[in-house]
């Protein structure tokens, strides 16, 4: 049977322990295992960056937005967009708007000018969607226009440090601005690509490595997992040989696009090939996009950070607008030929066959939806997929070919024929359509597979690689490929896959160097100095020198993730900081114990004792004099003067002192810091047992000149609480009801009317009496009794009671306040009765 080993020797040996600020930590807030709602955040050297802000193209409301409950972010320095797709920015404004986010947000120029579009068109969208009423609104359009402002552009290849991070951004591929950043904190160097793609197409500029720079954290993405493209051009070739098979048996083709992306490359695929193939000409290309519409001014204006074939494009002409001589009337590279640009669909004629791009691309709602809906009964229609598609999507959905679809938008008047209910089916529930159409789906997303990643992350050739942006079991599978790798490496890598909510930590040990300025550098041996230079070995210190090492003390200054070592002197010249020092003072007084006793204390505890005696006539303070016999006592002939103005005091691990002045009077001075009030508590501690020592209580148990007798009234000791008048007692009746019910307590000045048998106690002529008289005489027998006032009125939020102090009745209209006065009452009865006793 085989032996189980122990779990301490499957584990490899414990190092020394890692420095928390040598961790670097990896919070997946979104796109761990999945792809949408991208957010990442790093941490490293009391850094932290944020990268993305998207929402899941799947989900809705609060759903749909990375976990962000699970981190602070008033504590992110720096905000990364990559680029402008929803699943990376649709989440910025309510960072923005709706959280504690404090810090600064960054992308490139055409992100920002292609993002305020984009944004404002969802949230229109989300307002007209159909189940507006049971969608949580995340932000508003004033949202996001107040925070447009709060965003920074930034170019490529620019470096920009802000709190001491290094942010560089590099092409990304993916779409017009999208960039890879290159993070630099501490001399740790992290690339986080984003969506990226290394093929060269129609109009982009492909993914480049950073050049001369060792990446230690390379993050990204894996969509595809290990799966290749089909080569670019047998994809066209199938893309083309599907559409116009479509349009060759009468039907329409519906390609669900992202308005601004893949679909700017597939409208030049579709140009060209219409240019080149006259017999299609006639048949008309739709792109159904206001917000593509829009759009494509930033496109025209950034056609110098595309590649050689948009730049030959646009020379070209402008070579023909200047042969024409009208240059003001020059085409632009995305000015199309054979494409229409559709603002509505109540300005679409549907007859015919068509090719129409339409969003958006995962067929969730909108105008995608809507033609998916009315085209998807009849077999001549066919719905061409190009992008990559959410799980949980419409988009992914259709490509199973399901024999139906859910019917979600509002169907046109002349189509109502194409929404079918079945046999019994009742109001309310959902309505499905038929889907006959046929559906084929071409890879044309722009991110790399698996060759590309497996490519460029051995091109970066990071030690540390953190995955995210991919289905898990795509993830999975570029995982094991890559820890396969590890067995032809001489340092394996690290490869990491995060779930959402996942935190990583990982250990980067450097070797941390401080420099020696100021005075301390002034101390330094120059034999060390001369042999440190002359004489290194491998670790640039020398023999010698190790011999001649100096142990120096000082103040360590961080500034930058850079270390100084300099004196506290020094600090306000090389650091810029101010010191400040506390005297800490605390008093206290010692009847019983006498200065031997202090100091016998004090050595017991502590060991050696300073003892430091001052007489305040000399100037210099004399310490330990010959005519001192460290009781305070001097000669004979002046130990009177002496005894009143010699002052003894005690000094403690030199940081510490205790000065005992006359009287019994005890000061305990130190200068403030964590050491000095530690031992500055464990001398009052000492101090304060002093004082119940055997030897005190003997000290103290001498015969004395003044009067112990407790129960003499006249004494500073007699019973407060004894022989209370009638007017104490009112008096701290008062008290007890403000306490509960503040300051509105009222004296009442007139008794209440009183009760025959009252009437008969008093004077049985009292009927016959005027109304004062008989008021006069009944205060006349509370003041008999003792009671200064009939009763008490008590005010709390609009409810009065009246409290009577004869009988201590409590009336109120309100039972509840009533009983609450009642209770409080009789309390106060219990603490400071008897109350009216004769």
């Amino acid at each position: 049977m085989a032996m189980k080993r122990k779990a301490g020797a499957l584990a490899p040996e414990d190092d020394e322990p890692v420095d928390p600020s040598d961790e670097l930590q990896f919070h997946c807030l979104g796109g761990g295992n999945e792809v949408g709602r991208s957010c990442h955040i790093v941490q490293y050297k009391g850094k932290t960056v944020m990268l993305d802000a998207g929402m899941h193209p799947a989900h809705e409301g609060i759903s749909a937005l990375p976990f962000y409950d699970d981190f602070d972010l008033s504590t992110v320095d720096v905000l990364l967009i990559s680029h402008f797709h929803l699943d990376h920015a649709a989440s910025l404004p309510y960072v923005l708007s709706k959280t504690n986010f404090r810090g600064r947000v960054f992308m490139t120029h055409p992100t920002k000018a292609i993002y305020k579009w984009l944004m404002q068109d969802m949230v229109r969208v989300q307002n007209t969607h159909s189940s507006s009423e049971l969608h949580t609104q995340l932000f508003t359009e004033s949202d996001h226009l107040a925070t447009f402002p709060m965003i920074e552009a930034i170019d490529y290849h620019t470096t920009h440090t802000i709190s001491s991070i290094r942010i560089t951004p590099y092409p990304a591929g993916h779409v017009l601005g999208g960039a890879m950043y290159l993070l630099n904190i501490s001399d740790l160097n992290i690339l986080f690509t984003g969506d990226y793609s290394r093929e060269l197409d129609r109009h982009l500029i492909p993914a480049e490595v950073p050049r001369g720079v060792k990446v230690d954290v390379l993050i990204t993405e894996s969509t595809y997992g290990i799966a290749s493209h089909v080569p670019r051009q047998e994809r066209e070739a199938a893309l083309m040989k599907s559409v116009t098979s479509v349009l060759s048996r009468g039907g329409r083709a519906l390609m669900p696009v992202f308005a601004l992306g893949r679909a700017q490359e597939l409208l030049l695929i579709l140009d060209e090939y219409w240019q080149k193939h006259p017999e299609y000409q006639k048949m008309p290309i739709y792109y159904a996009s206001n917000l593509a519409r829009k759009c494509m001014v930033v496109y025209q204006t950034y056609i110098h950070s595309m590649n050689d074939n948009i730049n030959r494009l646009f020379q070209e002409r402008m070579k023909e607008a200047k042969d024409q001589g009208d240059i003001s009337g020059a085409a632009g590279p995305w000015d199309f030929r054979y494409i229409r640009s559709l603002r509505s669909l109540d300005r679409f004629e549907d007859i015919g066959p068509c090719v129409m791009l339409a969003s958006p691309g995962m067929l969730q709602s909108g105008v995608s939806r809507e033609l998916l809906e009315r085209w998807a009964p009849d077999q001549r229609n066919g719905v061409i997929i190009t992008g990559y598609s959410v799980e949980g999507t419409m988009g992914k959905l259709i490509v199973q070919e399901p024999d139906e679809i859910q019917a979600i938008m509002t169907a046109p008047r002349n189509q109502t024929r194409g929404l079918q209910r079945g046999p019994g089916r009742k109001e309310g529930e959902q309505v499905m359509v038929p889907r006959r159409c046929t559906v084929q789906e071409f890879q044309f997303a722009a991110h790399v597979d698996g060759v590309e990643n497996k490519q460029f992350i051995d091109e970066v050739a990071a030690p540390v690689v953190i995955l995210v942006h991919g289905e898990k079991s795509n993830m999975m599978r570029l995982k094991s490929r890559l820890l396969a790798d590890n067995a032809k490496k001489t340092t394996p890598t690290k490869v990491f896959s995060p779930a959402n909510t996942e935190v990583l930590k990982i250990p980067f040990r450097k070797e941390k160097t401080a420099k020696v300025v100021g005075k301390l550098a002034n101390d330094i041996s120059p034999l060390a100095i001369k042999n440190e230079t002359t004489n290194g070995d491998e670790d640039g210190l020398g023999l010698d020198a190790r011999q001649h090492a100096q142990l120096m003390s000082g103040v360590l200054v961080q500034n930058d993730f850079k270390l100084s070592l300099m004196a506290p002197e020094d600090l306000r010249e090389y650091a810029g900081l101010t010191t400040t020092t506390l005297t800490c003072r605390q008093r206290l007084t010692l009847s019983a114990a006498g200065i031997d006793l202090i100091k016998w204390a004090l050595e017991g505890t502590f060991g050696a004792v300073r003892e430091i005696i001052t007489d305040p006539k000399k100037e210099d303070g004399v310490n330990g004099d010959a005519g001192m016999n460290g009781n305070g006592h001097g000669k004979e002939e002046d130990a009177d003067e002496e005894i009143d103005r010699t002052i003894t005091s005690f000094e403690i691990m030199g940081c510490v002192t205790v000065h005992v002045l006359p009287g019994g009077k005890i000061e305990v001075e130190w200068e403030g810091n964590m050491m000095n009030d530690g031992i500055a508590d464990a001398v009052l501690a000492v101090l304060f047992t002093v004082e119940t020592s055997p030897a005190a209580v003997k000290q103290s148990s001498q015969h004395c000149n003044h009067n112990h007798n407790s129960h003499n009234p006249k004494s500073n000791n007699h019973n407060p609480h004894a022989h209370l008048s009638a007017r104490d007692r009112f008096t701290r009746l008062c008290m007890f009801l403000e306490a509960q019910f503040g300051s509105s307590i009222t004296p009442l000045e007139h008794p209440r009317l009183l009760s025959p048998d009252t009437k008969a106690k008093i004077n049985s002529e009292m009927e016959e009496e005027h109304d004062e008289v008989a008021e006069a005489k009944e205060l006349a027998r509370l003041h008999a009794l003792g009671i200064p006032v009939p009763g008490l009125e008590v005010r709390v939020d609009g409810n009065v009671a009246r409290v009577w102090l004869e009988g201590l009745e409590v009336e109120c209209e309100s039972k509840v306040f009533r009983e609450r006065v009642r209770s409080v009452v009789d309390r106060a009865v219990e603490t400071v009765a008897p109350l009216w006793v004769a």
